[in-house]
């Protein structure tokens, strides 16, 4: 059984909604999400916040928090994932932010993406170096791994 199904599947027998919080992977999470029919009944929706001022005005990102800690950072997703529960009333959020390429920086190298979950009221962030895949690779990978985080959080 494929991954998203099982997230659908144990959302859908704890009556859990979905939500997510998406930047550098453009809405490929909630495309994954959307693409098993009958998800309507666990999905909520999701934001893509590309944009600082996306991620503020729509989700409630702080600018403080990008100010001081840039939108590639756990305080950013552990803000965006927070927001787009709020705003959605879902149970079930994940957010990705992070830099695809080409680029990065000495201190935020491509490759880099932090991810938020939040359970429940619960917040857990994380940080993962891809590395520099390349853009395609490196919005393919957050996605699977964004993935992988709502199937553990949903067991």
């Amino acid at each position: 059984m494929s991954d998203v199904v099982q997230i659908l599947r144990q959302s859908r027998a704890k009556g859990w909604r979905i939500a997510t919080a998406e930047s550098c992977t453009g809405g490929m999470v909630m495309a994954a999400l959307t693409a098993v029919a009958g998800a309507s009944d666990v999905v909520e929706g999701g934001f893509i916040t590309y944009s600082n001022n996306m991620k503020i005005s729509l989700i409630g990102v702080t600018s403080e928090v990008l100010l001081e800690h840039g939108a590639v950072s756990l305080e950013a997703a552990a803000q965006m994932a927070v927001g787009a529960a709020n705003r959605t009333g879902a149970t079930l959020c994940i957010s990705v932010t992070g830099i695809a390429g080409p680029g990065g920086s000495e201190h935020k190298p491509e490759g880099r993406v932090c991810f938020g979950l939040y359970v429940a009221g619960d917040i857990r962030m994380e940080t993962v170096e891809f590395g520099a895949l390349g853009r395609d690779r490196v919005r393919q990978a957050a996605t699977d791994h964004a993935l992988s985080l709502l199937l553990a959080a949903s067991l």
